[in-house]
């Protein structure tokens, strides 16, 4: 997976009960396990919309959660997070494609994107 140095941005990706996808972009002193550090995800241009189903990652709480688009009214998304059965709204600027980070690299996942 590559080597970190102190300093480096890099993404956690918490296993812990409560916080399964959540990653914390703010600075962060703590000792975690190698397979929950990755390096930051590439800028995407944001989306001018999503549609019903895609995956994303919404921002709240200080941390990206992954979930998915069910549903919209106007620039306000629905977004259903798995990890915990709720459903919460965001403004398109709280969201962002969600990435998967396979074997070294950050790849779109597989449900669609735009």
């Amino acid at each position: 997976m590559g080597e970190f140095v102190e300093g480096d941005l890099v993404e956690v990706c918490s296993k812990e009960d409560g916080l399964l996808g959540g990653q914390d972009p703010q600075a962060l002193v703590e000792t975690i396990s190698a397979d929950e550090i990755r390096p930051m995800p590439p800028k995407l241009s944001q989306p001018s919309m999503f549609s019903l189903h895609d995956k994303v990652d919404a921002f709240d709480l200080d941390a990206w959660w992954f979930g998915g688009i069910t549903g919209q009214e106007g620039d306000t998304y629905s977004v259903y997070f798995p990890t915990t059965n709720d459903v919460c709204k965001y403004p398109l600027q709280r969201l962002r494609r969600h990435l998967e980070f396979v074997n070294g690299q950050w790849v779109p996942s597989t449900t669609r994107q735009r």
